[in-house]
């Protein structure tokens, strides 16, 4: 009899657990747990004895659904000559990859779409055009092909986006969340609910599988990396860090967060020079790894006579000409300096604006009432560079001083947040990089209740609203409407319900009153934008009203939520504890002296 009861109570300890976590509640009439929003009802079948090896593939199969039929919608570019769009430049670097010396890669058509991406992002493009150039040479024929629409080409890049993450990001995200809950005591079933709510984030899939980007192997690295580092694999963390960097720039966002906890754990609770010195050399080996292809590429073409340069008019790299030796363009090992020289220039856009189009960071808002095109550029890059240093001060100082393995994710979506409201030429497409390391957190303790859930959702519906516009240039309305309102379906986000802001809800874990008022207020305003956006004409002379209105709102919007993920950072260090702990015991001890 003992032995019958024992899963009887298990099961009753966990149901109450998950009450408390605001995932399931008590019926009204009967003692039965209800899940309280609709993903966690269509899952609610596997909660008991589905093992999770027939739950992931059935999560897999439908979340790449989705993703495989977003691509049937167009994509950036498509009809719109003569630079097209993100599509084209991605099936251009295919072109120039495959046909080129490696040497001239980062030099040729720079006009067009010249190449601005790190190695590894050349690299998966030759190997992408390689394959493509087998089913039809005319996909990727060198100065013949720009432009080519058409429709097996299109199944080809789709295909290549998805397969891309599933080798990639569908795997680390799926051994971050299983990790973040081992971690904090989450259960398998809460795990794959937070599972599927983290792969059908809709910015995500919008820009990859609609707008047409590999942003999803960018982020892959990262996961890994993360993950690496929660598992206290610091050095494996730097390695998919690195590729994350070489891939694509935008990394940069998480390597505040990333290079303050790895001096942490060398410094606390006392200097560890072994792991400073392996971490040292293993970073400095895999940035080695990912350019030794590029530039013993350019050694070996010019050993067989081949210049870098495609055209005489291209100028030297300017931190070529800014170095203050000069380099005898003679000598055996000047084409390796001026390929990286100019790959950096490339990848780094100092030359460039300061903000992508309209962006809903602070530069763009403070531009629509007082234009800052009429300060040199050079200022701007030092004044913005110096804001962003001091928004991410606090949380890589916490980070740093309080190296705590589960603080990693709340640290990069602090960091992130930092560099895409205040960083300099920032895009629209890069509120992915802070709204991921925050959708991750629903895989970890309390992250499916109501607090975490309401926050979590509530910026990643903030974020994909201010993607619309760049969406809406694409004719992606149909797939933004789905996706969207889909996934705050599944959560029971508004505006498809707002139970969790008027509901039962937990003791623990309540919204508080001004956290409803906010959140409901932006809920509101972006329904009415898109109402008032549809309908209403902007006025003479303004035509990007909607627009502004949309960049104002959503930089407000981001601004609560950095100042979130660094208060929740800050909390969960233990910061405000020790410190309130010691205050106390100091008043206390110099009371009992005045005594």
């Amino acid at each position: 009899m003992a032995a019958s009861h024992k899963p009887r109570k298990r099961r009753k300890e966990e149901a109450s657990t998950q009450n408390k976590r605001g995932i399931v509640q008590s019926g009204n009439k009967t003692r039965t747990s209800v899940p309280q929003f609709p993903l966690a009802s269509f899952l609610w079948p596997a909660k008991k004895s589905t093992s999770q090896w027939v739950i992931l593939p059935l999560v897999l199969m439908a979340v790449g659904l989705f993703r495989w039929a977003t691509g049937f919608w167009g994509y950036s570019g498509f009809n719109t000559p003569p630079m097209h769009g993100d599509f084209e430049a991605q099936r251009h670097w295919m072109e120039i990859t495959t046909h080129l010396p490696i040497s001239q890669w980062y030099f040729y058509d720079l006009p067009y779409w010249g190449l601005d991406y790190p190695p590894l992002t050349a690299y998966h493009s030759w190997l992408l055009g390689k394959i493509g150039s087998i089913i039809d040479p005319r996909w990727f024929a060198l100065d013949t092909s720009g432009g080519f629409e058409d429709q097996l080409l299109k199944v080809y890049m789709r295909a290549t986006v998805l397969i891309s993450e599933y080798l990639v990001y569908i795997p680390a995200a799926v051994i971050l969340n299983r990790k973040l809950g081992r971690m904090r005591g989450v259960n398998t079933w809460e795990s794959s609910v937070a599972l599927v709510a983290i792969l059908m984030q809709p910015a995500t899939i919008l820009i990859d599988h609609a707008h047409f980007q590999y942003n999803t192997v960018m982020l892959g690295f990262a996961l890994a990396s993360i993950s690496s580092m929660l598992a206290g694999r610091a050095l494996w963390g730097c390695i998919f860090f690195v590729a994350a960097l070489c891939y694509k720039q935008m990394a940069l966002y998480y390597a505040p967060a990333v290079f303050a906890y790895l001096v942490g754990i060398c410094v606390a609770p006392h200097f560890n020079l072994n792991r400073f010195i392996a971490i040292t050399l293993v970073t400095a080996v895999s940035f080695a790894v990912c350019f030794a292809p590029l530039i013993l590429g350019s050694l070996y073409d010019h050993h067989r006579g081949i210049s870098a340069y495609t055209a005489k008019e291209t100028p030297l790299p300017p931190l070529l000409v800014s170095l203050p030796f000069e380099i005898n363009d003679q000598t055996w090992y000047y084409p390796a300096i001026l390929q990286l020289t100019q790959s950096i220039h490339r990848i780094l856009p100092f030359a460039r604006g300061l903000f992508e189009d309209k962006v809903a960071n602070m530069w763009c808002a403070i531009h629509t009432a007082h234009k800052l095109s009429k300060y040199p550029l050079g200022q701007m890059q030092r004044i913005s560079t110096l804001i962003t240093l001091v928004s991410i001060l606090p949380s890589t100082m916490t980070i740093s001083l309080f190296p705590h393995r589960e603080l990693v994710p709340w640290a990069t979506a602090s960091t992130a947040w930092g560099f895409y409201l205040c960083s300099f030429q920032v895009h629209e497409k890069s509120v992915l990089l802070p709204l991921l390391p925050m959708t991750i957190l629903l895989g970890g303790e309390g992250g499916l209740g109501t607090e975490m859930r309401a926050w979590i959702g509530w910026a990643n519906m903030l974020g994909v609203w201010t993607l619309f516009p760049l969406l809406k240039r694409d004719e992606l309305r149909v797939p933004y409407t789905v996706l969207t309102l889909l996934w705050a379906y599944l959560l029971g986000l508004p505006p498809t319900s707002f139970s969790l802001y008027f509901g039962r809800q937990p003791r623990k874990g309540e919204l508080k009153i001004l956290t409803k008022i906010m959140h409901l207020a932006f809920y509101a305003t972006m329904v009415a934008w898109h109402i008032g956006e549809a309908f209403v004409a902007p006025p003479e002379g303004k035509p990007d009203v909607w627009v502004v209105l949309n960049v104002l709102i959503g930089f407000a919007g981001f601004g609560v939520c950095f100042l979130w993920c660094s208060w929740q950072l800050i909390l969960r260090s233990g910061m405000m504890e020790d410190y309130f702990g010691v205050r106390l015991r100091l008043e206390a001890s110099s009371k009992k002296k005045k005594q």
